[in-house]
């Protein structure tokens, strides 16, 4: 018997569970490119209430699908999904501040997308054992001008974490298809600014010709020079990466900005703004 048809589908009895307990909004989150050397760490959310059917069919995990089903779901989820979003944390804040509080970072964007257009998410559903949604007792990184529901004054949304939600929730599945549609459409873009580096393939993560062209090239403004790229420094040379994508007779051109969302927005084929279905 093969795997697809043992795999079973996601369902909306967590979310509805959730629903039956008093919420109104219950949202699915889950983050993609927390492993990756370059480029963001991004988070999606997709919102469902108690009017939301069924999920459409073929979803699971975004894992398990192949770029092109992932592609061709991403419309039928947002038009299904009471609200959507997906944020990002670039680079230079996963540098400063440390993977999980940008991962928070990218999830209170998201939930401040989703609050302009759907209201306040009651619960949301992460993947996993670790709630890294909620801010510590003593969080010293999360100032207003970073945190975007701290200025709107936005109530806290209550968390519940489950393991491989992303096989079991609707919401969360759907979640993770629009975040890693939206990631690898970025590092796309990203790769026709930095070639020999081959993101259009390997979306940042620690493939042999990333690996490689990091030893030859050295890390770019896109890198997370926090992580350990330290196994690179016995052979990586002197000239940084945007000399090898511009050759030393022609001006240097301007180093691209951090990733940040409102540039991610502008730049981006897929908006960030989430719908009200």
């Amino acid at each position: 018997m093969s795997v697809r048809s043992t795999r079973r589908s996601p369902t909306l009895r967590s979310e509805r569970a959730l629903i039956g307990e008093g919420a109104l909004l219950v949202g699915g989150m889950d983050e993609v490119g927390r492993g990756a050397l370059a480029g963001p760490v991004s988070v999606g959310l997709v919102v469902v209430d108690a009017g939301t059917r069924t999920a459409p069919r073929g979803l699971t995990d975004s894992k398990l699908l192949s770029p092109s089903a992932r592609e061709s779901m991403v419309d039928p989820l947002r038009r299904w999904a009471v609200a959507w979003a997906v944020g990002h944390a670039g680079p230079a804040e996963i540098d400063a501040h440390g993977i999980v509080a940008a991962l928070r970072l990218a999830g209170r964007r998201a939930l401040a997308q989703v609050r302009r257009t759907a209201g306040d998410v009651d619960v949301v559903l992460l993947d996993g054992s670790h709630d890294w949604l909620s801010r510590p007792h003593a969080d010293l990184f999360e100032a207003a001008d970073l945190d975007p529901s701290r200025t709107l004054d936005a109530p806290e949304p209550g968390v519940r974490t489950l393991v491989k939600a992303d096989l079991q929730c609707s919401s969360v599945a759907a979640a993770s298809v629009l975040a890693k549609v939206e990631r690898d459409g970025l590092l796309r873009r990203l790769a026709a600014q930095y070639p020999a580096f081959a993101w259009e393939q390997n979306k940042g993560y620690s493939a042999p010709a990333h690996l490689e062209a990091l030893r030859r090239h050295g890390p770019t403004p896109q890198h997370r020079r926090s992580w350990n790229l330290r196994v690179l420094d016995d052979t990586a040379p002197a000239a940084t990466a945007a000399a090898a994508v511009d050759p030393p007779s022609t001006p240097a051109a301007p180093e691209p900005k951090v990733v940040t969302l409102d540039e991610v927005s502008v730049g981006s084929g897929v908006p960030l703004r989430s719908r009200v279905g």
